[in-house]
């Protein structure tokens, strides 16, 4: 499995780990369902009832861990047997429990912040200033 630079949370469906990443198309996606990677927490934490909810973090592990087998089915288009198939919504949801939409939760929440995370230097300007 691909490392991504420590931008990926982890997640394990049926046996088998799966890396949640933030791409740009990713975001892009995000942002047409919630209006905006801002909007996306309110919306998982006020999700109408049970079933909504779920639908919605099965969604997102879909697109989240289809950008990561997107990335290497790229780096290895000139190998048909290193392609692997994208997820489905129906293969998440058969091979999960709800019990692993918690942790998969957390993981989401991860991958966000791994994704969108900013890293602020400063430079010393000479002046001694703290």
């Amino acid at each position: 499995m691909e490392d991504f630079d420590g931008r990926a949370a982890v997640i394990n469906i049926g046996g088998a780990d799966y890396p949640l990443i933030v791409t740009t198309r990713a975001t892009k996606e995000i942002a047409k369902r919630y209006g905006g990677l801002e909007n996306l927490g309110e919306r998982l934490m006020k999700a109408e009832n049970f079933e909504t909810a779920l639908d919605e973090i099965v969604w997102l592990i879909a697109l989240l861990a289809n950008q990561a087998i997107m990335i290497q089915n790229f780096k290895n288009r000139d190998n048909q047997s290193g392609q692997r198939a994208l997820l489905s919504e129906d293969e998440i949801e058969l091979m999960t429990t709800p019990a692993d939409m918690f942790n998969f939760k957390n993981a989401i929440t991860n991958a966000m912040f791994l994704g969108t995370k900013r890293t602020v230097e400063s430079e010393d300007d000479g002046e001694g200033k703290n």
